[in-house]
């Protein structure tokens, strides 16, 4: 996302100041209460906020609080939940703030012990879900840095907007590494690679026996496990769905589905040399023996 000369300038001296600040508090294991003035300094200099107009305090989540929201002109932009300069962040810790914001139709919650900053998109889903977007360790940070620079900049009172925070988290999303790994493993991909092969040595390789190789010698394994992994394959078949719609000329109807309802097993795919419809197969789970993944490399994603 772009962030303008004006907020780059100011994230860059701003953030360079505070680098000794969260030094000196971590060295004497400053307390949440002190965290807090901190990150509400951090809020005021770095992202823009005045911090009596803009910040509020200790709003109740079902007999909790969470610590901080930003508001412009009445209107809340997002909440921070801080915990101790010291404390590891959980993602525990951010739970009820998430409920909270989903109460109140926010989209965006960050995290943050001063140090570890982390920017949390809403998921409107049953349950209310989340995603990590953004994590910036401030004191390490290069303040001069393109990620220091973006994770403000998308907070800062100039470049905070709904629509450019929701390009970012889509281009989070589709550039993530467990989206790769699951277009690594695809039909069109293993296809092209197959294709590449044979060009330089004339040698025809099984497309399954290239997704066992990928699967079990190349991607590691925690990109093809768990439920990151899950959630890519499910995403990269609903942005095919989509594209599928735009290309019949019909609406979308993926739109009208619920965010719960089962992921089709298969995506089709345009194959431009003879204008039909393949079947593009991702799959996360290991090959077997054989060479050959579970059901032909076609798991059933929930």
């Amino acid at each position: 996302m772009g962030v303008s000369a004006k907020v780059t300038s100011r994230i860059t001296a701003q953030l360079k100041n505070y680098q000794g600040i969260l030094a000196q508090a971590m060295k004497k294991d400053s307390s949440e209460g002190d965290t807090v003035v901190i990150v509400t300094d951090m809020i005021a200099d770095i992202l823009g906020y005045d911090k009596y107009q803009n910040l509020s305090s200790e709003h109740a989540i079902r007999g909790t609080y969470v610590d901080l929201m930003v508001s412009v002109d009445n209107k809340p932009r997002f909440l921070v939940e801080v915990k101790a300069v010291g404390v590891e962040l959980k993602d525990n810790s951010i739970k009820q703030a998430v409920d909270y914001a989903a109460n109140k139709g926010l989209d965006w919650v960050v995290l943050t012990n001063g140090i570890i900053w982390r920017i949390y998109k809403v998921v409107f889903a049953k349950p209310i879900d989340k995603v990590l977007v953004c994590e910036l360790n401030a004191l390490e940070a290069n303040s001069k840095g393109p990620e220091a620079v973006e994770c403000f900049g998308s907070l800062s009172l100039e470049g905070f907007s709904k629509d450019a925070l929701s390009d970012w988290f889509h281009e989070k999303q589709i550039t993530s590494k467990f989206t790769v790994a699951a277009l690594l493993v695809s039909d069109s991909v293993l296809n092209s690679i197959r294709l590449q092969i044979r060009r330089l040595s004339q040698v025809r390789v099984d497309i399954e026996e290239l997704r066992s190789l990928l699967i079990e010698e190349v991607i590691k394994r925690e990109l093809m496990d768990g439920d990151e992994a899950k959630a890519a394959s499910a995403f990269l078949k609903k942005m095919q769905r989509r594209l599928n719609a735009r290309r019949n000329g019909s609406d979308d109807h993926d739109e009208k589905e619920s965010e719960d309802s089962p992921v089709a097993d298969e995506m089709q795919v345009n194959d431009p040399k003879n204008n039909s419809d393949s079947t593009l197969k991702i799959s996360t789970a290991p090959a077997s023996a054989s060479g050959r993944s579970p059901d032909q490399g076609l798991p059933k994603m929930d």
